[in-house]
């Protein structure tokens, strides 16, 4: 029997050791992906600018990314022997440095699956007057007009467009004017959607709250104050996702860890030590992914708040991260990255055999895009 359990292990160990012996070096600092490098290309004409604090990432489809960056800035000289500079943080420019000399032009750019800009917003430029430029930008993915929402925070406002840009519809806040009633805002941060179209907004850097809308935009209630208790937040409360069971998962940055409510803000758990939660994301599966501002790490939990994986290093080379401000998944399992202190947006792709728990489930495609009533009047 001893020997026959000696063999036992010795065939163990030998399996362990064939399967970590397939792969040599290296650090998994992609996890189950490979960045796409040259992803988004410059501007035409643009190779001396490079953008400013990228803050917003929205795929619609593996073909229409939006990008939000606050500004350009011109290129910085690169050091001898070093990678080609493209990123903000440079030695001797620091990120608010950065916002406050940056050009302010092309906020928001949509790129193609090949990281070629198909579209520039340039008409609504001169909207961030006043602003260091937007937070986050979503598309609902219950709405077949596929109207395009940008949360601005220093703007006080929430604004939606129609799915070509070309029109304005909404505009929720008043401009530049601070409150905490329901109609002005304390820098707003998020935006979240239930399948009948009541949303949900996190009010964010002056005002610890968040307040739940009709589909139509009527006022219903909010909930939230300054504080570390069960239900309480601590600036800035900077993200929000909702799941198939109409839960609420909020980024509590100050308090670093993650909140869940049911949709009337009853309070129903917290996830704490969490270092600093930028972002989160309900993925298909209903795993709850969330990047993590502070350890530059995506990090899957259950939704029992239980961590299953992490992964990421931080750092300015391709594939490595510096403040991921929100990313997004497409329809083909691609994740995009706005990262704020690198000043740039990144994709990766699932690597080929790729463990699937070790990956965020693509989305499902957003429906069939239908004309609003403003593009047929047109």
């Amino acid at each position: 029997m001893k020997r026959a359990f000696c063999v036992l292990i010795a065939a163990s160990l030998a399996s362990v050791s064939s399967l970590i012996g397939q792969e040599k070096g290296g650090g998994d600092e992609t996890g189950a992906y490979e960045v796409v490098e040259g992803w988004p290309k410059p501007l035409p004409d643009h190779e001396r600018w490079v953008p400013a604090p990228v803050t917003a990432i929205f795929a619609e489809s593996p073909d229409r990314v939006f990008i939000i960056q606050r500004g350009e800035l011109p290129r910085p000289e690169g050091r001898r022997g070093a990678p080609p500079p493209t990123l903000f943080a440079t030695p001797g420019r620091s990120a608010t440095s950065a916002v406050s000399e940056a050009r302010r032009e092309h906020y928001v750019l949509v790129a193609n699956r090949n990281g070629e800009i198909v579209e520039t917003w340039t008409q609504w430029d001169t909207l961030w007057d006043g602003s260091r430029g937007p937070h986050h930008i979503k598309i609902n993915p219950y709405d077949p007009e596929k109207h395009v929402w940008i949360i601005d925070d220093d703007l006080q406002q929430i604004l939606k467009f129609t799915n070509d840009g070309k029109t304005l519809v909404t505009t929720i806040g008043e401009r530049l004017v601070q409150g905490n009633d329901s109609r002005h805002f304390g820098r707003p941060t998020d935006i979240a959607w239930l399948p009948d179209g009541t949303f949900f907004i996190t009010d964010g850097y002056q005002n610890q709250r968040v307040l739940k809308f009709d589909k139509d935009g009527k006022f219903l209630m909010t909930w939230g104050k300054e504080g570390s208790g069960p239900g309480d937040f601590r600036s800035p409360v900077h993200a929000v996702a909702i799941d198939n069971e109409r839960r609420l998962y909020v980024a509590d940055r100050g308090n670093s860890r993650i909140q869940v409510f049911d949709e009337n803000g009853t309070f129903l758990d917290q996830w704490p030590n969490i270092r600093d939660p930028w972002h989160v994301h309900v993925a298909t599966d209903q795993s709850v992914w969330v990047a993590d501002g502070a350890t530059n790490k995506f990090l899957k939990f259950d939704k029992s708040g239980h961590l299953l994986y992490a992964w990421g290093t931080f750092g300015q080379a391709p594939g490595q991260m510096w403040g991921v401000h929100q990313f997004s998944v497409d329809s083909e399992g691609n994740l995009y990255t706005a990262e704020a202190f690198n000043g740039r947006a990144e994709k990766f792709r699932p690597q080929r055999g790729a463990d699937p728990s070790k990956v965020i489930p693509p989305e499902r495609p957003l429906p069939l895009r239908v004309e609003s009533s403003q593009e047929r009047r047109r």
